[in-house]
């Protein structure tokens, strides 16, 4: 597992860290090569995933893990963009109400904020509300729709598979999932922050875009964040484990 974590997770992190950092101070074309390139190792790193997941649910396969998350990485990457775009559609119903406060959208730039009128903020804000309370427990529903991508070979049926095995604990999954999501935030923001401090003392910021100190600093924060990702793939896996041995355990008897 700790090539493939170092390999497929700890330097596509560390590489596409320093690209980001690149982008703001080049032109527009060089910017979109940039970007294509974090894009590239984003998926590199996904599939860097789905082999940690593959060797958690069976240790046994070794080298054979990688290969599977070949076969299943086309499977899982459609039921990632499937998600996305439900999610993009989940965001419609703001721009709706940001339309109807009398907003121009068009004239929104980046991600600037745009000035919400007092009239729709209310309902702006209560959305948000309600869609983060429910996507919590979407996602607590979906937890294990990776490995079951993996572990029982399925592409779109494994939202329903996954569906099935978390019912009556998807609030005990909400919890585990904001500890992780608490400890890994607060583990990455003092290790970049506390080491990004003493390197830029020593170093100094250097150039614009990149730096030696920036480049350390990316460095450690891709460290902490590849751990931190190899838990949270390896624990996903071996819950989907326990889930389905409980399944089967409820449906024998």
């Amino acid at each position: 597992m700790l090539p493939i974590a170092l390999l497929a997770i700890f330097v596509p992190t560390t590489i596409s860290s320093n690209l980001s950092g690149l982008q703001p101070s080049v032109t527009p074309g060089t910017a979109m090569l940039l970007g294509l390139g974090v894009f590239v190792l984003a998926l590199v790193s996904f599939w860097g995933q789905l082999a940690v997941t593959a060797l958690a649910i069976d240790p046994a396969q070794g080298r054979q893990a990688s290969q599977l998350a070949t076969r299943r990485f086309p499977a899982a990457l459609l039921l990632m963009i499937v998600m996305v775009v439900v999610g993009i559609v989940l965001m419609i119903p703001v721009g709706v109400i940001l339309a109807v406060g009398g907003i121009d959208l068009t004239t929104l730039e980046g991600s600037a904020m745009p000035d919400i009128p007092p009239s729709v903020a209310p309902w702006v804000f209560l959305y948000f509300l309600v869609l983060l309370v429910l996507g919590c427990w979407v996602m607590a529903r979906l937890a294990v729709v990776i490995p079951s991508v993996v572990g029982d070979r399925l592409a779109i049926g494994a939202i329903a598979r996954s569906w099935r095995l978390t019912r009556g604990i998807a609030l005990k999954i909400v919890g585990v999932l904001i500890l992780y999501v608490i400890v890994s935030i607060v583990a990455n923001l003092a290790a970049t922050t506390a080491f990004g401090a003493v390197m830029y003392l020593v170093a100094g910021r250097g150039e614009e875009g990149i730096s030696l100190a920036s480049v350390l600093t990316t460095i450690v924060g891709g460290a902490v964040s590849t751990g931190f990702t190899v838990l949270g793939t390896a624990f996903l896996a071996k819950l989907y484990i326990a889930l389905l041995a409980r399944h089967e355990a409820a449906a024998t008897a």
